[in-house]
């Protein structure tokens, strides 16, 4: 099979193809960007594997990078661009599930092909267009299959991450596991423990932010892999499986972990720590954390308070939408949207004071009583009951003072 035009990204890359080849070495198009053009999907990066050793590609390209010299991987600068070169490589003795013990450089392709995970990424397309499948994978790739090349259990046992790789591209691609490959993935589940949380952090999320996501997430659970993740394991937490009736698209991590949340029925402080054991950024925690203390507490107060809604920022309700659709809860987030917008602030810096205009107007000093002063008239604008001119919130706090001392 040719292919008949290639993409930008190829177009773009395909000097560094035929530049390699010029020296006499082969170079290909390889992984994910063949496979995501092949299904009309955006390509997220252009990875080319070659013939070459390291040594070879930095006698032939001016500018290169060692970005990962130590495994084959060359960054070759065109135009202010870098692309990946990696040679043709095999690995073996796995001895951690995760990164081979020894790295050997070789001139065959197929020798390179067959170590990679599954079928479907073991394409590779040569300068003129041809695309070379050994494994079979463009037939996955027409019939919607994800299969392991070759034995599935070596490649397992090869990065044990691969089985959370092939759950996230069943959601990502609405893609079947077959049937070998998912009974090895049972099979060797527990070897899933002996990876990094932040790895299996990556591709559970990936999985999860993808459109067909229950489909990923039904065999997550199915598999037995979610008992040998972080926290889910030790809890023995029970969620649904979602694979009855429609589920809504997760725009963001926090929209993940909230659905969750809630379906475990955690408390805020369980998913906190829930967070940190998953090597959560910080902002995602904050993010989660605010989604659903406000979605617990809109279960108990179907018409908040403009205080309420104050406390939120702009992208709590429409993730709690996602949310909530996904557990078949109702609400009318479009009127709370509007009510969110409609608020006076959204933040206490729009006040139309400040502290050192309250000290001066009220010949108050730094302290607790100026801070309350603030915090009170803040809320005030929020509810209304003051408007949002200097003025008339000095008048407002001067005569709430003596309360406050």
């Amino acid at each position: 099979m040719y292919l008949t035009k290639f993409p930008s990204e190829f177009q773009q890359a395909l000097p560094i193809l035929q530049q390699i080849k010029a020296n006499g070495y082969e170079a290909y198009f390889v992984g994910g960007s063949v496979r995501d053009f092949l299904l009309g999907k955006p390509i997220a990066d252009v990875d080319i594997a070659t013939s070459a050793f390291p040594a070879e590609i930095k006698a032939i390209f001016p500018v290169t990078i060692d970005t990962g010299i130590k495994h084959g991987t060359v960054t070759v600068m065109v135009d202010h661009v870098g692309y990946e070169v990696t040679t043709f490589r095999t690995e073996s003795g796995y001895q951690d599930f995760r990164r081979p013990d020894q790295v050997t450089f070789v001139r065959s392709l197929t020798q390179d092909l067959q170590r990679r995970d599954f079928t479907i990424n073991a394409l590779a397309v040569r300068h003129d267009g041809l695309v070379i499948d050994k494994f079979a994978g463009l037939a996955d790739l027409k019939a919607g299959k994800i299969r392991a090349v070759g034995a599935a259990e070596e490649r397992f046992h090869e990065d044990a991450l691969r089985m959370m790789r092939a759950v996230r591209f069943s959601s990502q691609l609405d893609f079947t596991i077959v049937p070998e490959t998912y009974q090895s993935l049972v099979d060797n589940r527990a070897l899933l423990e002996k990876i990094a949380v932040e790895r299996i952090h990556t591709e559970f999320i990936k999985m999860m932010l993808s459109p067909n996501w229950q489909r990923g997430w039904t065999s997550f659970l199915a598999s037995g892999l979610a008992a040998h993740v972080p926290y889910f394991a030790a809890q023995r937490l029970t969620f649904p499986d979602f694979a009855q009736g429609p589920t809504t698209i997760l725009g963001d991590e926090a929209a993940v972990w909230t659905l969750l949340a809630s379906c475990a029925e955690l408390t805020e402080g369980q998913l906190v720590t829930m967070l940190r054991q998953w090597k959560t950024a910080n902002q995602v925690i904050a993010a989660s954390r605010l989604t659903y203390s406000f979605s617990q507490y809109l279960r108990q107060e179907p018409q908040p308070s403009a205080w309420a809604l104050y406390q939120l920022d702009e992208t709590v309700l429409p993730r709690l939408a996602q949310v909530w659709a996904n557990q078949g809860w109702s609400a009318d987030f479009t009127a709370l949207q509007a009510r969110y917008l409609e608020l006076p602030i959204h933040d206490g810096h729009e006040l139309a004071i400040n502290g050192a205009i309250v000290m001066q107007a009220l010949a108050l000093k730094p302290g607790p009583v100026l801070g309350r002063a603030l915090k009170l008239v803040e809320q005030a604008v929020v509810e209304g009951e003051v408007e949002n001119q200097t003025a008339a919130l000095i008048v407002w706090l001067r005569k709430r003072l003596p309360d406050m001392i």
